[in-house]
């Protein structure tokens, strides 16, 4: 079954915390997609993916982009895994709306705002009834030096 995790984002951004993860994926030799919930959301995360660390780089293209198939990190919007991805991240509330549509991947991880009290209340509800689905899930929040610490 696919490792679920979800971070619990309260004192850094999702801007501040994708990058260094989307990197470990990297050094993992993982492929990667990102699900947003909205077009506006990827084509800013695509920016900010650019942009974000004048010393890094972290290969990466929108879905619809005609290599999008050879991207080692894709963002899109919709449920499909077109990069052949093990990791799937699902930012802004994005969702794959049956516990099965995971099997396909090594990992899930769930980034959600904890001062947002809708996100927190979805993704209760995703652990639940991931959970359920036999998946193992783990949450993960920061300690007082920035630090991700496993909770649960």
């Amino acid at each position: 079954m696919t490792e679920v995790l979800f971070y619990h984002l309260q004192r850094r951004t999702l801007e501040q915390v994708l990058p260094p993860l989307l990197a470990k994926c990297l050094e993992r030799g993982w492929r990667v997609v990102v699900q947003a919930a909205s077009a506006e959301r990827v084509a800013a995360l695509d920016a900010h993916l650019w942009t974000y660390d004048d010393e890094s780089f972290l290969p990466h293209g929108p879905a619809g982009d005609r290599d999008a198939a050879d991207q080692p990190i894709l963002l899109t919007t919709a449920p499909t895994n077109p990069n052949g991805a093990s990791v799937r991240f699902l930012v802004d509330g994005a969702e794959l709306d049956d516990p099965a549509a995971y099997a396909p991947y090594a990992r899930a991880v769930f980034l959600f705002d904890g001062n947002d009290d809708e996100a927190v209340a979805s993704a209760r509800g995703r652990w639940t009834a991931l959970k359920a689905a036999g998946h193992e899930v783990t949450y993960w929040r920061q300690d007082e030096a920035g630090r991700w610490e496993r909770k649960g």
